[in-house]
């Protein structure tokens, strides 16, 4: 059997009958092929409607059977690229991508020189995250066709492959084919937001949008990148204008905002007796009527607010944590101010004793030990006792240093 009846005998057997079939005998069908090119392709056209009709019925199964016939009778009528093309979007509505990635290859292998096949099996391969794949489908088109559109959709994939140097050379190609046009300078904005050179980034992004004031896109990346430079207030500056004209913007920046924004702890209290805005020379048994007595302990809290969702294990982590007294090039913010410590003078543990997170509330309770000494006279100077986090958020990002530390005199830092 040959491939052609092959096909129009798997094409006839599934049901419910498409109109395109109906009343129609295998002798009509033949009688049609003996007509030679013209009847297969007009055979072809018929099972490429039929696709059609079920596929708008959303009876993808059966288009795909269709369109695979429609193809298998005619590969090379003027219609054979309009049904691969169809086809992949069958496919890809049954999830079968591998299928729609091997309808694209055949179908550049009937037409080598169909620049459009390969661009957008560059863009299925896109989707998917292939990138090396993708850059390697969209270097052959620009082969074919180096077209502005085809060389900024290469440069995108080069990209994505840190092939920055090739990349570059297309964006910059793009400038000076379009010189009118905003892809070339965005497209090397992302190009050097990637490499980590964001200064560079905002440049482009900027010319980009001198170029062209409506292209928001290229603003909202002006902010992605200040927020990924953690200059957070110019990125909130971006996010506050776009806000006034694109909200979808605005709120998707808004949330890479907060989830690269690095963390702090926003302020701190004390959940008992510890006395954390008491100055220098403070007396231990004041603390607690219990310290009164020589060699006692006493179990002691604070709370700390963090300004943005924790990961608990991170925080709960009590090793993370370090209790310690505060030193600074300002002596006022220094343990007892800078002067000689007493011998009356308690230390308190490294780490705590134990940590426990609310993530409604988004704070930890930091449990440690106050101990007299044996002379029951012990002293000390709880606004400088320095709580430090060395943890992270919830997104994994690690804590802001200028906001890590947190002192009853200083308060955070």
């Amino acid at each position: 059997m040959s491939g052609i009846e092959t096909v129009l005998v798997n094409s006839l057997s599934y049901q419910p009958a498409s109109s395109v079939l109906d009343e129609k005998s295998a002798q009509d069908i033949f009688s049609v092929l003996a007509n030679g090119q013209n009847g297969l392709d007009s055979l072809s056209n018929q099972f490429l409607e039929n696709g059609i009709d079920q596929y708008q019925n959303e009876n993808y199964a059966e288009a795909a059977v269709a369109f695979e016939a429609a193809i298998g009778i005619a590969p090379n009528s003027e219609l054979g690229t309009q049904t691969a093309q169809y086809l992949v979007q069958t496919y890809l509505q049954l999830e079968k991508t591998d299928k729609a990635i091997e309808t694209y290859q055949n179908a550049i292998l009937r037409n080598p020189d169909d620049d459009e096949l390969r661009t957008a099996l560059g863009q299925l391969y896109y989707s998917e995250e292939r990138y090396e794949e993708s850059a390697a489908a969209y270097g052959a088109a620009v082969n074919i066709n180096p077209s502005v559109e085809n060389r900024y959709a290469y440069g995108e994939a080069l990209v994505k492959i840190d092939n920055f140097s090739e990349a570059g050379n297309q964006f910059n190609e793009v400038k000076r084919l379009a010189p009118d046009s905003y892809a070339g300078d965005y497209g090397l904005g992302k190009m050097y937001a990637r490499d980590g050179q964001f200064e560079k980034a905002i440049e482009h992004f900027t010319m980009a949008v001198e170029t062209d004031p409506t292209f928001l896109d290229a603003y909202a990346e002006i902010g992605y990148a200040y927020a990924d430079m953690d200059e957070i207030e110019l990125a909130r500056v971006v996010q506050e204008e776009l806000e006034e004209v694109d909200e979808s913007l605005a709120s998707t920046l808004e949330s890479y905002i907060d989830e690269v924004e690095a963390p702090r702890i926003a302020f701190a209290y004390a959940t008992d007796a510890f006395p954390y805005k008491a100055s220098s020379g403070y007396p231990v048994a004041a603390i607690d009527t219990y310290l009164e007595n020589a060699g006692a302990e006493l179990g002691m809290t604070m709370a700390f607010q963090f300004s943005k969702e924790m990961d608990a294990s991170s925080v709960e982590n009590r090793f993370n944590w370090k209790i310690s007294r505060a030193s600074s090039s300002n002596l006022a913010e220094t343990y007892n101010f800078g002067d000689r410590i007493p011998s009356t003078e308690i230390t308190l543990d490294t780490y705590p004793d134990y940590v426990l997170y609310d993530a409604d509330a988004q704070t930890a309770t930091v449990g440690f030990t106050i101990r007299q000494n044996e002379t029951a006279d012990g002293t000390i100077d709880p606004s400088h006792i320095s709580f430090q986090f060395d943890g992270e958020d919830a997104c994994g990002v690690a804590m802001d240093e200028d906001g890590d530390t947190y002192t009853g005199f200083s308060g955070s830092a």
